[in-house]
């Protein structure tokens, strides 16, 4: 789950991390209000779940609250890389202008299986730019779960980064707070691009951007609250509802498979046999026919999809139940599209026995499954 810069800054604040005044606006005329409360010199940031924002016009100064109310009348409802812009963020500028900008942030190393620091003083550039063009630009810290952040280490950071020694105290309170915070909310990522030092010498975070594991969320009441959902796609809104784990792409052949390894096994063997995945969809353990016929509606309902690959190794999931989901399903959405179902594991054969009379192509291996998708999805006609 990604929640917007602002509120993503304001739990940064909560630990401690120095950001601007500012606050949310949804109309114009709010905009006038926050700026005006703010001195008139603000910058007008469209809230959208996307980078570059700036590149697209999402990003305007303004140095008066009739300039603030305009820059809000333009970015309000503009399209940032397919997404509508329903808010913005009316925050203070710097104050005293911006000396120097800095890249911060905390995240997950899998490879380390613990939380790093990872930081560069070519703040304000994608990160994936400069690790690309100048990787000896960017420092990585690990820090111990059982220990925190140590003074040591930032004084690392900052020393690498050539930060003014009497910046050294703030740096240390700001590294702290955003491990603090993104030890405390689950995240997966809590990055500051940029910190920045002010023209009055002092530490700033402008921006703010996190990502909270999704599956820590029964646990955080006050963050499931921020969810957005004006920026997902209709169907992953239906899945989550529904208890389905799914993630539209942009291939021809739908999947649906139980358990998320198998799913990802499932979409690399059909890459392996040249098809593409139009969706990643775990239906999980214990599935019911309610929810496999909410999956296939999910996957039905998108125009690219050429064929279908049911792939379902039955543990806790029973095969039966999966074939009656199946046929609701096709009962309710009328298709012409070719499935090829592949079940295995508890109650397999009365799986197949339901599907036997239904129009559909049958695999005993993944590998025998898939080709038959690809060969589907590309107008064969392989039963």
């Amino acid at each position: 789950m990604n929640l917007h810069e602002f509120q993503a800054k304001r739990l940064f604040a909560a630990h401690g991390v120095p950001i601007p005044r500012g606050d949310v606006a949804r109309t114009p005329e709010d905009a006038t209000r926050i700026a005006a409360d703010l001195g008139g010199h603000v910058v007008v940031k469209a809230q959208v779940h996307s980078g570059g924002r700036g590149k697209a016009g999402g990003v305007k100064l303004a140095h008066s609250a009739a300039e603030a109310a305009a820059a809000a009348q333009q970015i309000l409802g503009m399209q940032i890389r397919g997404l509508t812009v329903h808010q913005v963020l009316v925050d203070e500028l710097a104050p005293g202008g911006i000396a120097q900008e800095i890249y911060l942030a905390v995240l997950i190393d899998r490879a380390r299986r613990r939380p790093m620091i990872m930081a560069s003083a070519a703040g304000g550039m994608d990160i994936e730019q400069v690790a690309e063009e100048s990787p000896e630009k960017i420092i990585k810290v690990h820090v111990d779960p059982f220990l925190g952040v140590r003074a040591y280490q930032s004084n690392f950071i900052a020393a690498r980064m050539g930060l003014p020694r009497e910046l050294w105290a703030q740096f240390h309170q700001i590294v702290t707070g955003l491990y603090a915070c993104f030890k405390a909310n689950d995240a997966s990522l809590t990055e500051v691009n940029p910190l920045v030092i002010t023209g009055e010498g002092k530490l700033m975070a402008l921006d703010g951007k996190m990502t909270i594991d999704d599956n820590s969320l029964f646990r955080l009441p006050h963050i499931v609250e921020m969810r957005d959902t004006s920026d997902e796609p209709e169907a992953e809104q239906k899945a989550r509802a529904a208890g389905i784990n799914f993630i539209k792409l942009d291939g021809n052949i739908g999947c649906m498979v139980n358990g998320a390894g198998l799913a990802m096994t499932t979409m690399d063997v059909i890459k392996l046999y040249g098809g593409a995945p139009a969706n990643f969809l775990d239906i999980g353990g214990g599935a019911k026919a309610e929810q496999v016929a909410t999956a296939l509606r999910l996957i039905l309902s998108d125009a690219n999809v050429q064929a279908v690959l049911i792939n379902i190794f039955g543990g806790i999931t029973r095969g039966d139940e999966v074939a009656k989901g199946i046929i609701t399903a096709l009962e309710q959405v009328q298709t012409e599209v070719p499935f090829v179902v592949r079940l295995a594991g508890t109650n397999a054969a009365e799986g197949m026995a339901i599907l036997a009379d239904a129009k559909m192509t049958t695999a005993v291996t993944l590998s025998d499954a898939a080709q038959k998708a690809v060969a589907l999805a590309k107008g064969g006609n392989n039963s």
